[in-house]
């Protein structure tokens, strides 16, 4: 056939066999690595989580310690970061803190992933009313305003989740469902697109030509083609929920006092930021770094997951 290549020619070509014998999960990986960005998000976002789930296994000062002759002090080798107003270790505080606003990220973004992609499949696979009624509901919940929603759902079952779990525990359920329960309808329509595509795809025609139910069509075929944008969309719901939970935290609707996450320690600190900048600067970076690292790292698996940018 005219333009075509002759198979010998794509054999005896070096870079053709090693891309031939590649996995794709190699492959994703070398084109992850040419985001310099993204690798040097993913560096920094590792140590960090590195930092919170094991540094307090070294650190050994206590987040309620307290020592007035020792309050507001700027870092020194026995506070790294300094002391809050009690004279309390801030560096321990955010060890202890970013576990929890951390686990917040991934738990909002785990249920945000699982109702939008089960929600976006049935709606890509469905035509007609039922297609319809999910749609409408994913526009009505786009359409309500987001924080007022959450500090009404906060108020009025935030001491009844306390009382049935515990402070810290019921708090964070509540959180997690509130948050992940306003993040889901993106993912969802971006399913839903990503299946009208997909279902009129050759390789799906096949699957129904030869009799494979609507279900293997699903499980077997479009979704495992459809995860590459949900996985990025995944990574912009944890930076997400970061900011939201933080945002709780500041207005003082999140967790107790006593439990420190990285937005209560800036709440605590926002009254002290003229004669104590430190106590504010810390938490405020370290929530800058992980939204903007995993940002950089969405970009990077945005690049690595397409099959349409040659890298």
């Amino acid at each position: 056939m005219p333009g075509s290549i002759p198979a010998s020619a794509i054999a005896s070509d070096p870079v053709a066999r090693r891309l031939r014998n590649v996995s794709p999960a190699a492959e994703a990986w070398r084109r992850f690595r040419r985001h310099k960005l993204a690798v040097a998000g993913l560096v920094i976002l590792v140590t960090m989580v590195l930092l919170v789930v094991f540094g307090p296994l070294f650190w050994k000062l206590s987040i309620n310690d307290i020592d007035f002759s020792a309050r507001l002090n700027t870092p020194t080798l026995a506070h790294p970061f300094g002391t809050d107003d009690l004279g309390q270790d801030i560096f321990a505080r955010m060890l202890y803190g970013g576990r929890i606003s951390l686990a917040v990220g991934l738990a909002a973004m785990l249920m945000a992933l699982v109702v939008g992609v089960t929600i976006g499949a049935i709606a890509g696979i469905s035509r007609g009313p039922i297609d319809a009624a999910l749609m409408w509901l994913t526009d009505l919940f786009l359409s309500l305003p987001q924080l007022p929603l959450l500090l009404i759902l906060i108020y009025l079952f935030r001491e009844a989740l306390k009382q049935a779990f515990g402070p810290e525990v019921g708090v964070f359920i509540l959180i997690v469902l509130v948050i992940g329960g306003f993040r889901w309808m993106p993912v969802a329509r971006l399913v839903r697109a990503q299946f009208f595509s997909l279902r009129e795809k050759e390789f799906v025609e096949a699957a129904r030509a030869l009799g494979a139910s609507t279900q293997r069509q699903v499980v077997r075929h479009i979704l495992p083609n459809s995860l590459g944008p949900v996985i990025v969309a995944g990574t912009i719901d944890v930076a997400a929920a970061i900011i939201a939970e933080s945002t709780l935290s500041f207005l003082g609707l999140g967790f107790p006092p006593d439990i420190p996450t990285w937005g209560r320690v800036l709440y605590d600190a926002k009254e002290y930021l003229d004669i104590a900048p430190h106590w504010a600067m810390f938490p405020g970076t370290a929530i800058f770094l992980t939204v903007l690292c995993i940002n950089f790292v969405g970009d990077g698996l945005r690049d690595a997951l397409d099959p349409r940018r040659v890298l």
